[in-house]
């Protein structure tokens, strides 16, 4: 049984001389406790010598893997010093001085980085201990304010472990209820089944107190129990007494003391350390086939990607070779699922991106840039005036003339280059980000990425011109050639009437009555500030053709308001410092309250594109941007104003009825433009961005005649294929090592094992000796009424 403890300490070395970050938890026992509360004499009596540091403040700086090891001859060994034995054991406090203070400093701060301390010795068990630094509460020197949250949460690390054995060492002088070590073990181990706890300084205690009732376990109980220990005091550490007296003056001290002395076989140095070494045993020994499945399930994980990095050799061309033609096979197909939307793998289910992306920019965002460049009412109406007054020049017009209509429209639909280049470039650049986000997988070989990207990117801006002329070429188009005769198209004759029932009835663009058109979250930004409550508030949206509600959630049970759309507007607004979203305010023109008391309503989405979806379901729902009006529609306000510009009656009929014309024909025009915008986009850049990289991109990346350079490994990516070829290794050979635990050691037998020091190799199993006969099972014993119970030993399977 106990060899199982030799049998950790090679792993721990094999991942340890490999330099692995174990993130499986090996068995060990961390030893836990204040400054001064004689953690360092515990370990130093287990071993019989002094060889760690001491002194003020902290002295424990770094974590030590102390593991102990009964041999013929007393030494000590460094795993960062392989090969080198250290017989005096003053040079081994030397070097844990000169080897913590490498990486900490001399300055009393802390690392995470592990000492690894063998000792050998025919005066110990072998025991596996991780001395940590003795918890502390103020900084001191020029150590960190937070030195104290700093250790707290080292020493968390290690005895959070299931399979760590936490050594609580407590002076018994103070207040078992206020010991920083109890404490931390119990928040690791709420059940204390993990904990053994060691009381120090019983001979310091006052007179007439004893701590009989903690030993007995009657006071914080422990599964484990307490073992107590009288260490050496600061005059006998002085005094350099040899710690063989001082482990016969403990001895005396629990046989002559009236309250200990009936337990004294269950107290002192030599006990606490025999029951470490079966505690930890049988804790290996219930924990070694979890380990082993940990260890299997980790090389299993491994073994294919460690496949393809058995046999390579990077500066082979035909694997270059095969690996460059790989690499774009895989883009095109990442590509093209991105644009396509084919496939499930790897989906983005955090925001919009590629096709879907492009597919809410030609149907959400192009009509809502469009709608919102129009101009306002009241200045088209003074352009209307101005052009029939210039046409008719010094006659008095009898008639409505068309040239007005004409030049009106003209410039209207002028104005439509601008979002539709902005459309354009909106699509360039998510197609960018896709370009960007398909070469990721390229990052092992960043010479081939940036060349690939540089060459789709160029390709694209190609296209982008292209694409962009042929928009404004569709723009000419229309203006090249009026056509009054679409069927759509009012017509002068239509045109008066149409105008009257368009003020009548308020017309709105895609309106459908009592259709729900959209549903969401929003957060409402300026209710909570104005009644000082501060900061921003999430409901449930319902956007309807009529109405918008909201309610506390998504099961719309609880509304808490409905808000008439009827002369709603809506405008963009700047993030605030209490909103990191995306804002926009909903408003009534004529400075009326749209909420109770308040003139706006502001609303915020998380995600510009949740924002443009938003805008756009409003303007279906007829709430369109400030400076724009439902169509045919004109406010009181902006009558009244006209009225007082304008006193020809004649003059205002036929300003309306051009303004009706000028409606009528551009609502043909920008549905014609957002159909042929996208499919413009589509054929000139998107589709032909797809055929240039399933078609040409791995000739213009041989063109440059720069292969071999391209497919050079980035250093990351070599330093990656090493920590897993480590790792892989290291696996296998704890792995190698479990197997080497037989049936008969695990049963419970005592089948000899070798420990090889740290200047031999770990490579070659030690020679299996003939399985003993099993010994019988026994009875477990009944625990003693004081010190630890027996161990643990689980029934064999």
């Amino acid at each position: 049984m106990e060899q199982l403890i030799p049998i950790m300490n090679r792993m721990q070395d094999v991942f340890t001389q490999l330099g692995v970050s174990n993130n499986i938890d090996l068995p060990q026992i961390a030893v836990v406790g204040g400054q001064s509360a004689g953690k360092s004499s515990v370990l130093e009596n287990f071993v019989g010598k002094d060889f760690l540091p001491r002194g003020s403040g902290i002295v424990t700086r770094r974590p030590l893997i102390l593991q102990l090891i009964n041999g013929p001859t007393e030494y000590g060994e460094f795993l960062h010093c392989k090969g080198q034995k250290f017989m005096d054991f003053l040079s081994i406090m030397k070097e844990i001085e000169d080897e913590t203070d490498r990486v900490t400093g001399a300055n009393k701060g802390i690392s995470n980085l592990p000492i690894n301390l063998r000792v050998y010795s025919p005066h110990v068990l072998n025991i596996t201990l991780i001395d940590l630094p003795g918890l502390t509460k103020l900084a001191v020197g020029d150590q960190p304010t937070d030195i104290g949250d700093q250790i707290k949460d080292m020493i968390m690390t290690y005895i959070c472990r299931e399979t760590c054995l936490i050594l609580a060492v407590t002076p018994a002088n103070t207040d078992l209820a206020t010991s920083d070590a109890l404490q931390m073990a119990r928040e690791a181990d709420p059940e204390g089944h993990r904990t053994i706890g060691v009381l120090t300084k019983l001979d310091l205690m006052d007179e007439g107190t004893d701590a009989k009732d903690i030993m007995e376990n009657k006071v914080i109980p422990l599964r484990r129990g307490y073992v107590a220990v009288v260490n050496r005091s600061q005059k006998d550490i002085v005094g350099k007494k040899d710690i063989k007296m001082a482990n016969a003056a403990e001895r005396k001290f629990f046989l002559s003391h009236p309250s200990y002395r009936h337990m004294a076989d269950r107290c002192g140095t030599v006990f606490l350390q025999k029951q470490l070494n079966q505690q930890l045993t049988n804790h290996i020994r219930e924990t070694l086939p979890s380990l082993r499945d940990k260890l299997q399930r980790q090389m299993l994980g491994l073994e294919k990607e460690v496949a393809q990095y058995k046999h390579f050799q990077p500066n082979d061309p035909s694997i270059k070779t095969k690996a460059m033609l790989q690499m774009i096979q895989h883009l095109q197909q990442d590509f093209e699922r991105a644009i396509e939307g084919s496939g499930a793998d790897g989906v983005n289910t955090m925001e919009l991106s590629g096709g879907a992306k492009i597919n809410r920019l030609f149907h959400e965002r192009f009509p809502y840039e469009i709608v919102k460049m129009e101009i306002d009412e009241k200045v088209l109406r003074k352009e209307i005036a101005f052009a029939i007054r210039n046409i008719h020049g010094i006659r008095v017009g009898l008639f409505t003339p068309d040239m007005a209509f004409e030049a009106i429209v003209k410039t209207q639909i002028g104005r439509l280059r601008e979002p539709s280049l902005k459309c354009i470039d909106l699509v360039v650049q998510e197609l960018t980000n896709v370009v960007r986000a398909v070469t990721e997988k390229m990052q092992r070989y960043p010479r081939l990425r940036e060349e690939a990207e540089r060459i789709i990117t160029t390709y694209i801006r190609e296209k982008e011109q292209a694409c962009k002329e042929q928009v404004m070429l569709l723009v000419d188009f229309q203006l090249a050639y009026m056509n009054t005769n679409h069927e759509d198209f009012i017509g002068f004759a239509n045109a008066s009437s149409d105008s009257q029932n368009a003020e009548n009835t308020g017309k709105k663009l895609g309106k459908v009555t009592n259709q729900v058109i959209r549903k969401g979250y929003m957060a409402i930004n300026n209710l909570g500030v104005m009644k000082g409550i501060g900061g921003s508030r999430s409901y449930w949206f319902v956007l309807s053709s009529e109405s918008l509600s909201w309610y506390k959630d998504g099961e719309e049970k609880e509304k808490k308001f409905m808000l008439p759309l009827e002369q709603l507007k809506l405008r963009d607004l700047e993030s605030s410092f209490m909103s990191r979203g995306h804002m926009f305010a909903i408003y009534n023109p004529e400075g009326r309250n749209v909420f109770k008391d308040f003139k706006t309503l502001d609303l915020s989405c998380e995600a510009q594109d949740d924002m443009d979806s938003w805008k756009a379901s409003f303007l279906r729902a007829g709430v369109y941007p400030e400076k724009q009006t439902s169509e045919g529609t004109v406010g009181e306000g902006e009558e009244e104003g006209e009225r007082r510009e304008s006193v020809d009656p004649q003059l205002e009929r036929q300003v309306e009825t051009i303004r009706n014309l000028v409606d009528s024909y551009m609502k043909i025009v920008t549905t014609s433009c957002k159909d042929q915008v996208p499919k413009i986009i589509m054929f000139l850049m998107v589709n032909d961005a797809k055929a240039f990289i399933n078609g040409e991109l791995l000739a213009a990346l041989y063109s440059t005649g720069d292969t071999q350079n391209m497919m050079e490994e980035s250093a990351d990516e070599a330093l990656k294929r090493e920590e897993m070829l480590r790792m892989y290794h290291a696996c296998k050979e704890a792995l190698n090592i479990i197997a080497e635990v037989s049936n008969v050691t695990l049963g419970g037998g005592a089948s000899k094992m070798s420990t090889p020091s740290y200047g031999q190799s770990n490579a070659a199993p030690a020679r299996r000796p003939p399985p003993p006969s099993a010994s019988p099972r026994l009875p477990p014993a009944r625990p003693a009424p004081g010190g630890l119970p027996p161990p643990l030993v689980p029934s064999r399977r």
